[in-house]
C-alpha cells in the first residue's frame, strides 16, 4: 500500500465529527444555549448573562446536579437507575443539620459522619439490587418514599438552622487570595491558568498514547480547535470570577471530583469493568468480573455523593427544610442522558455528563432571569430530555 493510499484511508475531520456526533453536538449545543441567553437576557432584561455574579450563581445553584450526576453516570452505565437521590440528599442534609445545630458537632466531624450515612444508605439499596436482583427501579422508588418520609420525621415538619460559618463555607465560601492582590484575585487566575495548561497537556498525552497503541487520533486541526475553545472559555470564566470574589469552594470540590472520576472511568481496571458490565452483564460475569460487587459499589458511591450534595444544598440555604431535594433526581438523570449516556448502559463519559449538567443549569438560570414561568420551564426541559433520548436511539439504530 502506498503512502497516498494510507493517507486516503485516514479519517478526516468530517468523518471524525460524524463518529463523535453526540459528544461534539452537546458541546456545540451548550455554546449555542449560552449565546442565545446572552442575547435574549440583554435584549429583554438589559443585564449581562455572563456577569461575574451570575456565573458564580450558576455554579452555586447547580453544583449538586454535577456532583450527583457523576455517581448517577456509573449507576446508569452499569445498567441500573437510582430514583432516590433527591430524597437521600434531603435526608442526609437533615442529618447534618441535626448534628450541627441540635447536637453541636463541629463541621469537621459532621461532614465525614454524613458521608458515611450516605454510603450506608447506598449500601442498603445496593444490597437488594446487586445480590437479590430486585430491579433498581423498584428498590430506589421505595427508597425515594422511605427517605422522604424519614426527612419529614427527622425535621418534624420544621426548618433547622442557621449553621455556623464554617459549615456554610462548604457551599458559599470562596478560596482566599494568597497573594493578597485584591481584585483581580490572583489566586483564581493562577489556578485557572494551571487548569487550562493541564487540559492541553492531558489532550497531548492522550494523542501520544493513541499513536503508541496504533489508534488513529483525531485530526490535529480539530484537536487544537476544540482545545482552543475550551481553554478560551475557561480563561474567560476564570477572569470573570477573579473580578468578583474568586473561585467558590464548591467549584474546587466539583473540579477535584470531575478529575478523579474521569481518571477512574478511563484509566482504572474497575472503571472499565463497570462499562463492560453495562455493555453485556452475562459476558462480563463469564469473563471473571464480579458483577454483583460492582453494582453494589456503584450504589454505595451514589449514596456518598448524594450525601455530599445534600450538605452543599443545606449549607447554601443555611437551613434544612422538609421540601429539600424535591425533583433533584429528575435534573440529575436528565443531565446524564443529555450528556450522552446510553439508556441501555455501557456508554457515557464524565465530561459529557458535566456538559449535560451545565446545559440544564444554564437553561434553568437563563429562563429564570427572563421571567419564564416554572410551568413552561418544565415543558422545555422535558422536550430537551426527550430530544436527547431520541437522538441516542437514532444513533444506535443507525450504527446497528
Amino acid at each position: 500500500m502506498t503512502t497516498a493510499d494510507s493517507e486516503a484511508k485516514k479519517p478526516g475531520i468530517g468523518a471524525h465529527l460524524g463518529g463523535n456526533l453526540r459528544e461534539n453536538g452537546m458541546v456545540l449545543a451548550l455554546l449555542a444555549i449560552v449565546l442565545f441567553f446572552l442575547i435574549m437576557v440583554r435584549a429583554t432584561q438589559g443585564v449581562d448573562f455572563l456577569s461575574a455574579q451570575n456565573i458564580t450563581n450558576l455554579f452555586l445553584q447547580n453544583s449538586y446536579v454535577i456532583i450527583m450526576a457523576l455517581g448517577m453516570l456509573l449507576v446508569i452505565v452499569s445498567g441500573h437507575i437510582d430514583l432516590s437521590v433527591g430524597s437521600v440528599a434531603a435526608f442526609t442534609g437533615a442529618v447534618s443539620a441535626v448534628l450541627t445545630v441540635k447536637w453541636g458537632w463541629p463541621f469537621w466531624a459532621v461532614i465525614p459522619a454524613t458521608l458515611v450515612m450516605g454510603g450506608l444508605i447506598g449500601a442498603a439499596q445496593g444490597y437488594w439490587i446487586a445480590f437479590w436482583r430486585i430491579p433498581s427501579f423498584i428498590v430506589t422508588l421505595a427508597g425515594m418514599l422511605v427517605f422522604r418520609g424519614l426527612t419529614l420525621w427527622l425535621l418534624q415538619g420544621q426548618n433547622i438552622g442557621p449553621f455556623p460559618k464554617a459549615f456554610q463555607s462548604l457551599s458559599t465560601g470562596f478560596i482566599p487570595d494568597v497573594f493578597g492582590a485584591g481584585k483581580p484575585n490572583m489566586t483564581a487566575l493562577v489556578m485557572v491558568g494551571l487548569a487550562a495548561a493541564a487540559i492541553v497537556w492531558s489532550g497531548l498525552r492522550g494523542r501520544r498514547q493513541d499513536a503508541a497503541f496504533g489508534v488513529e487520533p483525531e485530526p490535529a486541526g480539530l484537536f487544537w480547535a476544540r482545545n482552543l475553545i475550551v481553554v478560551a472559555a475557561l480563561l474567560f470564566v476564570g477572569w470573570k470570577l477573579a473580578q468578583f470574589r474568586g473561585l467558590p469552594n464548591v467549584l474546587i470540590v466539583m473540579s477535584v471530583l470531575i478529575v478523579l472520576y474521569s481518571f477512574f472511568t478511563e484509566q482504572t481496571t474497575t472503571g472499565r469493568r463497570i462499562y463492560a458490565l453495562g455493555g453485556n452483564e452475562k459476558a462480563a460475569r463469564l469473563s471473571g468480573i464480579k458483577t454483583d460487587r460492582l453494582v453494589f459499589l456503584t450504589f454505595v458511591n451514589m449514596g456518598v455523593l448524594a450525601a455530599l450534595a445534600g450538605m452543599i444544598v443545606t449549607a447554601r440555604l443555611n437551613s434544612a427544610t422538609p421540601k429539600a431535594g424535591v425533583g433533584f433526581e429528575l435534573d440529575v438523570i436528565a443531565a446524564v442522558f443529555i450528556g450522552g449516556a446510553s439508556m441501555s448502559g455501557g456508554s457515557g463519559r464524565i465530561i459529557g455528563v458535566v456538559v449535560g449538567a451545565l446545559i440544564m443549569g444554564v437553561m434553568n438560570n437563563g429562563m429564570s432571569i427572563m421571567g419564564i414561568g416554572i410551568d413552561y420551564q418544565q415543558v422545555i426541559k422535558g422536550l430537551v430530555l426527550l430530544a436527547a433520548v431520541i437522538f441516542d436511539v437514532y444513533n444506535r439504530n443507525k450504527q446497528g
